[in-house]
């Protein structure tokens, strides 16, 4: 079983204000193995910037990966459509630009959670209609799209849609392992991890809770090492790909309110099954015992700032040392 790189994700590192360049050095001082820009800088409109940061990055023995991608077509707030291909084709030419295979896709927004939002299905079809076009563009620039696992879509979901644009696992579709963004979806992480194993090509590593409340659940971030996300089994199953998924840590403040005790919202989730929400109720039962016994404790948003330099930099040692051990 291979070792996999353990780097950073730039996201966690907002507050410090560091150029591209700086988040290179940053990484480097704290012993990151690379960066992932999962938002690219607005300097990467420049072939020139490209080219000096992929050098720069050569120059440390650091990995790059790259972001910049979107995959539903329309504004889920609005529903104003968004020329995707427009936005796929610029960050699949900066990537193949830098020499890289994979660009993270995320749309943003919680719409599950929004009163009268359209049904998945919908969302579904309307994103296989628009991937499928881009399938050859894609595949020119050597590059897969990942979705991250993010507050959209669960993996069956995510599954649902590749089948629906008929893609392979190593192909132009692929995904971004989130690991603590999986819980907010009610979905176990390490279950969910080996649903789409095949597809990961990118991963945010990162830690939390869960807890239950009156309204169903709630979701936080926690430093790695220190929440209830079953890291052992994923590095390992993540390790155990041909491909090298490198270890992007991302962390931030926050939590997260899942009103799954409302029956229209638990109806959103119809492939939730006892079974792993039995899961998830044991991981909560874990979280208030770490709470208890460890301290752990929900940080808010608003207090990410003045820890984030400390924390990102103990999240990676934790993650490395748990890459080892795996």
């Amino acid at each position: 079983m291979k070792r996999l790189p353990v780097g950073v994700d730039a996201y966690g590192l907002k507050p410090l204000g560091l150029s591209p360049f700086g988040l290179l050095t940053w990484a480097s001082e704290n012993a990151a193995e690379g960066v992932q820009f999962s938002e690219p800088p607005a300097e990467a409109e420049d072939p020139v910037f490209l080219n000096d940061l992929g050098q720069a990055a050569r120059d440390l023995g650091l990995y790059l990966e790259w972001g910049g991608g979107q995959h539903i077509p329309f504004d889920p707030r609005s529903g104003r459509g968004i020329d995707i291909d427009a936005v796929n084709r610029k960050a699949a030419a900066q990537a193949a630009a830098l020499g890289l295979r994979a660009i993270r896709s995320c749309s943003g927004g919680m719409m599950r959670w929004a009163a009268g939002d359209p049904p998945v299905s919908d969302y579904l079809r309307a994103m296989a209609e628009s991937l499928a076009a881009q399938a050859s563009m894609l595949r020119d620039f050597g590059v897969t799209l990942a979705l991250e696992t993010h507050f959209e879509f669960t993996t069956f979901e995510i599954l649902r849609l590749f089948e629906l644009c008929g893609a392979e696992p190593g192909g132009w579709l692929g995904v971004c392992l989130d690991t603590m963004n999986l819980l907010t979806m009610l979905e176990d992480p390490a279950a969910a991890t080996r649903r789409i194993l095949p597809w990961i090509v990118l991963a945010h590593i990162k830690d939390g809770g869960i807890l239950e409340v009156p309204q169903g659940f709630r979701s936080f971030t926690a430093p790695a090492g220190e929440g209830i996300v079953d890291f052992a089994s994923i590095i390992a199953a993540l390790a155990g790909l041909e491909r090298t998924v490198p270890l992007s840590v991302e962390d931030h403040g926050g939590d997260f309110l899942i009103p799954s005790a409302d029956p229209s919202f638990r109806a959103k989730f119809p492939d939730l099954s006892p079974a792993e929400e039995a899961s998830l109720r044991r991981l909560a039962v874990e979280t208030k015992e770490r709470m208890e016994r460890e301290g752990l404790a929900v940080l808010d948003r608003a207090d990410w700032p003045g820890v984030c330099r400390d924390r990102m930099s103990r999240d990676i040692e934790a993650v490395r040392r748990m890459a080892e051990r795996a």
